[in-house]
């Protein structure tokens, strides 16, 4: 997932409460949403950064070799820029990107 396009502001936005809780009508309903789509995000940033990371380690590196890794350097940059992934999960719900149920009102349904 590419998160430089996303629309996430990259510092942070003022928002009113009553129009983040109007899809769940429970405003910590809606923030335990965003919070757990944010450590999801977190995850799957925490992988990509380890698995581009992965080619550059070598177990023989001296100390002169780590400090001039122009490349590593340039991910490591990258990565530190990316909006927060609390940022990016609450323009995801925000924008009606993130899939979320209640087991508990389902079964009162049926």
């Amino acid at each position: 997932m590419d998160y430089k396009k996303s629309k996430a502001p990259v510092n942070t936005v003022t928002r009113n409460i009553m129009d983040l809780c109007e899809e769940t009508g429970n405003i910590y309903e809606t923030v335990a949403i965003i919070g757990k789509r944010a450590n999801q995000i977190s995850m799957e940033i925490k992988s990509d950064l380890s698995k581009k990371l992965a080619e550059f380690a070598s177990y023989n590196d001296s100390l002169e070799e780590v400090f001039e890794n122009r490349e590593q350097i340039e991910i490591s940059r990258y990565y530190e820029k990316l909006p927060k992934p609390s940022l990016l999960a609450t323009q995801e719900f925000i924008d009606g990107n993130v899939y979320f149920r209640d087991p508990s009102k389902e079964s009162n349904k049926e």
